[in-house]
């Protein structure tokens, strides 16, 4: 699990574990970081952490949030890391992230759209960290199963229509409403709740909304992204 270290003109004051998939950094109490200095926001910055790997996103502070000396809006964090916020330094520790290297290019697809097309995402997913967060989390060193599956659309305007999960990420939804990725790795298929829109819901699977944990898929689940539902199932 990923920690920080929380340091202050040059010493340690606090190191905690990222055990939770959001934590909020600031001057004000009710922040899971609370750091008590007049040049920290009262809801600063926040950091999302899903499987391995961990991003750092400003919520628009007045000083700014910085990473390794640059200022930035929202970034993946890596092993060695250095957040600047105020006079405090956060440095981000975890041998286990993922690598750039490993990860396709990740793809959404709209269930709504005609033919089940596949669009680059990369434009309208960017504008969440919930983009980074899905291709961060959907390697596993480049390696994937076996078995093929495939998702059927079983309600909407394209009822029917399938899709071969080829790909290491398949992102579905729609972005500010809601998207999920479905990852194919060694162990099998998991569905990856990535951003619940203005209301925070999560996908469901059979009926039921997965936790902040990669779901494990099984053959005829029925998976409801978006308000879209689909079946998902091996060939």
């Amino acid at each position: 699990m990923a920690t920080i270290q929380i340091c202050f003109n040059g010493g340690v004051e606090n190191e905690l574990q990222l055990d939770k998939e959001t934590m909020t950094i600031g001057r004000k109490s009710d922040n899971d970081i609370h750091l008590d200095n007049l040049a920290v926001s009262g809801h600063h910055a926040k950091i999302l952490t899903i499987l391995n790997d961990s991003f750092i996103e400003d919520m628009n502070s007045t000083n700014g949030t910085y990473l390794n000396g640059s200022l930035v809006k929202k970034s993946a964090l890596s092993d060695g890391d250095v957040v600047k916020i105020g006079k405090h330094e956060i440095k981000y520790i975890n041998e286990n992230a993922s690598s750039g290297d490993d990860f396709e290019k990740t793809m959404i697809i709209n269930p709504d759209s005609d033919g089940m097309q596949e669009t680059e995402g990369s434009k309208e997913i960017d504008k969440s960290v919930g983009a980074i967060v899905a291709e961060i989390a959907s390697s596993d060193s480049g390696k994937s199963s076996n078995q093929n599956a495939k998702i059927r659309l079983v309600s909407g305007a394209n009822s029917g229509k399938e899709l071969a999960l080829t790909k290491v990420l398949t992102t579905l939804g729609k972005p500010g409403v809601q998207v999920a990725a479905i990852t194919r790795r060694p162990t099998g298929y998991f569905l990856i709740h990535i951003d619940g829109g203005d209301n925070g819901d999560r996908p469901k699977v059979n009926d039921e909304q997965i936790g902040s944990r990669a779901h494990p898929l099984n053959n005829n689940d029925v998976l409801e992204v978006a308000g879209v539902k689909m079946s998902f199932f091996f060939e």
